[in-house]
């Protein structure tokens, strides 16, 4: 009973800093793209009109899912190198400066076209934060679970994607209350409080990271690297030489999860209180985007949990499967113009989300060697970001235009069907012990003792 006691405390504190510090990083990441559909458009490119504005602040979006890989690849370099810990503190600092920054960031009307010029400079070194986050994390959650734990350890980090959706919803939705839907004020100073609250949240992160300790199964790959080539060998190229087939896949796994992820909130946020959309209130979509986040949240919990016993793959491949129809539906649904039916496809759309967003916290570290983990990981999910959270928003907005909004439905329907191939290449990883070689550890190990 002494060892369960020793083992359930400081899995209780490596949930929380987990947990913690993605919300607070996608808080920082899912304000801005609030942000974006609400009033960049007005604020960095009013010369562009409403259309082409809305295309234009997209693209400023998309910026940050080009940085990822990098993130990954940088942050990754110092995580297996220096240990998961202190690069995770470093991400955190980064992205609560740029964020803070944005918020002071003055508009077109101001500095001209330096405006937007410095908002993709900041938006890309969020990129940059959040493209290292997530790997270490997930990582920080995964090396110090119970191997038939690991799945339900590894929500923890993924729930706060929905936590910081949820908040930075509701911090626009309180602003806007404050200010009323259509003041001015609202353009000029309101949609900033977001954006400088973020330093408060982060003082808290940096706090919860710093009562952590080095996780185990790092501590046991770095003291097993004790020859200076090893050491000095960039985990990049490592992982490209012995796993490249895994990094690709997973990848496109994680190409539908973005997808749904960002049409579902950044995408819909603007569709919805579009004219030429549904024609929903700000506040209405927020309060919806708060509910979506609740519901989404929910999922990502149970599918975790339950990738313990059905594994990683199966749980992932029922997302893919129900998408490809949900998607076709999705925008005939919401066509209507009623509140029901955009609740139902915006829920709906998180929803499925949520299955597959459940069991990736596991999935991907599961898939790779201890000595280049974060970076193996971090370049699987954020190479995923490009396709899925980059260009497929920015080409969503572009397909309405052209085609109507039946056509995002196919392009969602696509990317379902390309995940559902690699996730069904990529084989089962729950019983792979996290501190040895994948490629060699089929079978569970008993327990990993925490710090």
């Amino acid at each position: 009973m002494e060892h369960q006691t020793t083992r359930a405390t400081p899995m209780r504190r490596v949930a929380t800093a987990s947990c913690v510090g993605t919300t607070i990083e996608f808080y920082d990441f899912f304000i801005y793209g609030t942000a974006a559909a609400l009033v960049f458009p007005q604020v960095f490119f009013p010369a562009l009109g409403s259309a082409a504005g809305t295309v234009a602040s997209f693209a400023t979006f998309a910026v940050a899912f080009v940085a990822r890989p990098l993130g990954a690849i940088l942050f990754g370099h110092y995580g297996d190198r220096l240990g998961r810990k202190n690069t995770l503190i470093a991400t955190l600092m980064l992205m609560g400066i740029s964020t803070f920054v944005i918020g002071l960031l003055p508009g077109a009307a101001t500095l001209g076209i330096a405006a937007p010029i410095i908002l993709v400079a900041l938006r890309f070194l969020q990129g940059l934060a959040v493209g290292g986050e997530w790997a270490g994390a997930t990582l920080l959650a995964a090396e110090y679970a119970p191997p038939t734990k690991r799945g339900h350890y590894a929500i923890f980090p993924q729930l706060g994607s929905a936590i910081a959706f949820a908040l930075a919803s509701g911090t626009f939705l309180a602003v806007n209350y404050a200010l009323g839907e259509t003041n001015p004020a609202f353009l000029d100073w309101g949609w900033r409080i977001p954006f400088l609250l973020s330093v408060v949240l982060v003082g808290v992160g940096l706090w919860v990271r710093l009562t952590i300790d080095e996780t185990p199964a790092f501590r046991k790959a770095h003291e097993r690297q004790s020859n200076a080539a090893a050491k000095g060998r960039p985990p990049i190229l490592e992982v490209f030489r012995a796993q490249p087939r895994e990094v690709l896949l997973a990848g496109g796994v994680l190409t539908i999860a973005f997808a749904l992820f960002y049409t579902g909130t950044t995408f819909l946020t603007n569709y919805g209180t579009s004219p030429t959309g549904v024609g929903l209130d700000r506040r209405t979509v927020l309060i919806l985007n708060i509910t979506a986040a609740v519901v989404y949240g929910l999922t990502t919990a149970a599918s975790g949990i339950r990738s313990d016993r059905f594994g990683r793959r199966k749980v992932i491949v029922t997302c893919c499967a129900l998408t490809i129809p949900w998607a076709l539906v999705l925008f005939p649904l919401m066509s209507t113009g009623s509140v029901t039916t955009f609740a139902l496809g915006l829920i709906g759309t998180l929803a499925i989300f949520g299955i597959a967003y459940g069991p990736i916290g596991a999935y991907l570290p599961e898939m790779f060697q201890t000595r280049y983990r974060y970076t193996g990981a971090g370049m699987g999910y954020n190479l995923g970001g490009i396709l899925g959270g980059a260009i497929a928003p920015l080409l969503a907005t572009e397909l309405v235009g052209r085609y109507g909004t039946y056509a995002v439905g196919i392009m969602i329907a696509v990317l379902g069907l390309l995940s559902l191939i690699c996730v069904i290449a990529l084989g089962e990883t729950k019983n792979r012990a996290i501190d040895a070689e994948p490629a060699t550890t089929t079978n569970p190990v008993e327990g990993l003792s925490p710090a």
